[in-house]
């Protein structure tokens, strides 16, 4: 007799889970209170790379503090005043912010994001009607000054096992003519790749309700219980019972995990995008802007362009002014885009953990876990952790791959 799973949560994570659950052989209902990738799985960058995939908290940001407390147009803004909430987190998040704990972290990450890729082809080559590009990634600076925190960046993935081939660009225009001429040194960075986001996550649900899954869309969790046999009661007054439940809700994590043991802060770190027009010249390949910290990539036709990172509430209305901050930023190292006609506005919670690991594995509750907390990284590491998660709730074993993600840390 298969296991029933109950999957609440239809972004990267959750319905990546919800398919490697199928792959074992489980009967999957996935549920999400608002629609398929309508959380931060739709308006990201679509990045997968696990070259990029490293701490948020690094040496720097003790320095760049007062910035992102008073400068309105900061990548990294709270704004002032900051909630109770808020302050507790970044106090933890801050004490993270050395060079040990960014080592200590960085190899905790290293085995699942060499598991990343890998995944993806999985799902893939498993009938997942998608696409993802290799493609190297253009790393912008306007000085060597600017480089410096990346480049160290980018040596602590390969001290920790990544290979990340990372060259300096003689003739960067010819990769992107784009490149204003306040760009000054340019490096092309390899073995990435990249999606369209919310198009895979769609594709990936489609998926799962061919292999006989159920997808709900508009249908709000308002408690997840356990005693013997997990319970989920829903807004409308119905309860639906499974042998297994996994919470993957991103930056709404604590509002169904808190009662169940899982007590590491979840806080959202609110990411905006947009798209526009490149004019008679499409840009090829993805852009990283590291000083600005904007990441932009091809979509659609168009160049989507992503960035900002916002302590605030999940449900806080979009704040046109980070937009036009990224505007800003954007058209110091852009020449021949259309920044007056914007498309596709968007902002999106990301859930952002005070010592940057995801949390990937049971709570107290039995039959319940949790698939959460992977920061900017949801995109990238979610089928990786949705196998190994699948492994959990099947096997009982925990792989190495999730160990350190342990929810009840």
């Amino acid at each position: 007799m298969q296991d029933k799973t109950i999957v609440v949560g239809a972004g990267m994570v959750g319905l990546s889970t919800a398919w490697y659950l199928q792959e074992i052989g489980h009967e999957v209902t996935v549920i999400d209170r608002d629609g398929v990738a309508a959380g931060s799985s739709w308006g990201n960058a679509g990045w997968l790379s696990p070259g990029k995939t490293i701490p948020l908290a690094n040496r720097d940001l003790w320095a760049y503090t007062p910035t992102a407390l008073f400068d309105r147009d900061a990548a990294l803004h709270v704004p002032i005043p900051p909630s109770p909430r808020v302050v507790d987190f970044g106090l933890r998040f801050l004490r993270h912010a050395n060079d040990k704990s960014w080592d200590k972290t960085m190899a905790k990450l290293t085995p699942m994001n060499l598991d990343a890729l890998a995944a993806f082809d999985e799902m893939l080559d498993g009938g997942v009607d998608a696409w993802t590009k290799k493609s190297p990634f253009i790393v912008a600076f306007k000085n060597e000054r600017e480089a410096g925190g990346f480049i160290r960046e980018v040596e602590g993935a390969v001290r920790h096992g990544q290979e990340v081939p990372f060259e300096e660009v003689d003739n960067p225009r010819e990769l992107v003519p784009h490149l204003s001429d306040n760009v000054g040194l340019v490096f092309r960075m390899g073995n990435q790749r990249y999606i369209e986001p919310g198009p895979f996550v769609n594709a990936l649900a489609e998926a799962v309700r061919r292999r006989g899954g159920d997808v709900r869309t508009g249908v709000e969790v308002r408690d997840v219980s356990s005693t013997r046999t997990p319970v989920v009661s829903l807004a409308t007054g119905e309860r639906l019972q499974a042998d297994n439940v996994v919470l993957a809700t991103g930056a709404w994590l604590p509002a169904l995990a808190r009662t169940l043991g899982v007590r590491t802060r979840v806080q959202a770190g609110r990411g905006y995008s947009f798209t526009v027009d490149t004019g008679e010249h499409p840009v090829d390949y993805p852009v990283y802007l590291p000083a600005q910290r904007l990441a932009c990539t091809p979509y659609q036709g168009r160049f989507r362009i992503a960035g900002t990172m916002e302590f605030k509430s999940p449900d806080a209305p979009f704040a046109p002014q980070r937009v036009a901050s990224m505007v800003r930023h954007a058209a110091e190292m852009f020449d021949g885009m259309d920044f007056d006609h914007r498309h596709d506005e968007w902002v999106g919670s990301r859930p952002v953990t005070p010592d940057g690991l995801p949390l990937v594995g049971a709570t107290r509750a039995p039959g319940v876990y949790v698939a959460g907390g992977h920061g900017m990284w949801g995109m990238v590491l979610g089928p990786a952790s949705g196998r190994a998660l699948a492994h959990l709730i099947s096997t009982g074993e925990t792989l190495d791959v999730i160990r350190d993600f342990d929810p009840l840390r």
